[in-house]
């Protein structure tokens, strides 16, 4: 076997982020398969934001790819394809990941929202490497991208956050929000009182923290973050919400038919997205260019340019940033190699011999 990194902890450096420079990809006999079991014990949440900001670096030096996203759409819900690719002197590694989203799995199945799997392969030969479950991953990385936006665009001395959601979602934009600003307070929210109660509940015993349950969005007035992390197909963060300073997260919008942010709140915000061209299919802003609120041209910055330095982070204390977050399949690959190197050093998984 050979291995990408050397030192006592493989997945502390992503390839792309110049520490593996000159290592090979790492690589055993057989398709390695990871369950979800096992990826929430290889990696915390500190370890995703260190693979998502080593990725958004790599893709700022033109290191990175990540096609958007593509989609069907069936009765019920949606499957989407998302993939990335990392480059460096080591050479390259590929992750597809194929998710199913079915808002109504959990009231009618008991089954989650989304479920699915991360493939990943060698970029040079096209050599299988790993297959492993999707929902831990996609859960962690879209809060870790949250956590770097917030480090970035939210202000500094921001001290109250919302979280609209109550979902699996909600949860993990919570402790996104918390490892980036010193927070005093977290709201949340959700169309479902007794969701937000619980869920209040389970952060305020985790954080260690002040968080109370809303039955409306009043506290989002009064906050200096605001997560939107919903199903919603309609939208419900307006303009007149929102005080100057406030840095909003939208995360919900994953398909072309959800809608979370007015458009008339991104004529005013400066507004950061993770991937112009997939925002503009099935992001919030794909709603304000359809209402002619803002043109391309109006998007200020994708969050790789500012976490790689090209553009600045928040500018002033009295601009509204929005980050129009959908998720990048180059989140997946940094943290699926993450995941799969330190499985190897770990000696987690099960082989599978495919030929």
């Amino acid at each position: 076997m050979v291995t990408l990194t050397t030192g006592p902890d493989p997945a502390s450096a992503p390839l792309g982020d110049g520490a593996s420079s000159g290592h090979a990809i790492a690589a055993q006999d057989g398709l390695l398969v990871l369950s979800r079991a096992e990826i929430a014990r290889l990696l915390s949440f500190s370890d995703y934001v260190d693979a998502v900001e080593g990725a958004l670096r790599a893709a700022a030096a033109g290191r990175a790819t990540a096609p958007p996203a593509s989609a069907l759409h069936v009765a019920d819900g949606s499957f989407h394809a998302k993939a990335g690719a990392l480059v460096d002197d080591g050479g390259t590694v590929v992750a597809i990941k194929l998710n199913g989203n079915f808002p109504g799995n959990p009231a009618a199945y008991r089954l989650p929202t989304v479920q699915g799997v991360i493939y990943l392969a060698d970029g040079r030969n096209g050599r299988p490497l790993a297959l492993m479950d999707s929902i831990e991953v996609t859960i962690n990385r879209t809060g870790a991208a949250t956590a770097l936006a917030a480090r970035h665009l939210a202000r500094p001395d921001s001290r109250i956050a919302t979280i609209c959601g109550a979902g699996v979602q909600g949860r993990i934009q919570a402790v996104a929000v918390v490892a980036a600003a010193k927070l005093e307070r977290v709201h949340v929210w959700d169309a479902r009182p007794e969701a937000a109660v619980a869920l209040a509940a389970e952060l305020a015993r985790e954080l260690r923290l002040d968080v109370r349950a809303s039955r409306d969005l009043a506290p989002v007035c009064d906050s200096d973050i605001v997560v939107t992390c919903t199903s919603a197909r309609r939208a419900f963060l307006t303009r007149s919400l929102i005080r100057p300073g406030t840095f909003v997260a939208a995360i919900g919008a994953d398909n072309d038919d959800k809608s979370e942010i007015d458009p008339t709140l991104f004529a005013s915000a400066r507004v950061v997205v993770d991937s112009l061209e997939q925002c503009a299919k099935i992001g919030d802003l794909h709603h304000a260019l359809e209402a002619g609120t803002v043109t391309r041209g109006d998007v200020d910055a994708t969050l790789a340019e500012i976490v790689g330095g090209g553009k600045p982070g928040r500018c002033d204390n009295h601009e509204i940033t929005l980050f129009d977050s959908t998720g990048l399949g180059l989140h997946d690959v940094a943290a699926a190699y993450a995941i799969y190197r330190r499985a190897l050093a770990q000696g987690f998984g099960t082989r599978l011999v495919l030929n």
